[in-house]
């Protein structure tokens, strides 16, 4: 099991869960052609899901981090 793996598949699922969020955000508001709006959108809960993803982001990061500085202490230890 490598821990840089699963945090960038991590990363992958909390980008696209940003970019949904976002794409949802952004048709807030939006109307048809005859002027009735085209879908509710529920801030509260989108601003959720950006924070969530938020998250994901850093606590991915931290694990990126924290694999590459056993490596490099790895490295040390065999040299």
């Amino acid at each position: 099991m490598d821990p840089s793996a699963i945090a960038l598949q991590a990363l992958h699922q909390a980008n696209a869960q940003l970019e949904t969020a976002a794409a949802r955000i952004a048709s807030a508001g939006a109307t048809s052609p005859d002027g009735t709006p085209i879908d509710v959108v529920d801030l509260s809960a989108e601003l959720v899901a950006l924070m969530t993803a938020q998250n994901l982001f850093e606590a991915n990061l931290a694990t990126l981090k924290t694999d590459n500085q056993m490596q490099k202490a790895l490295i040390d230890i065999k040299t």
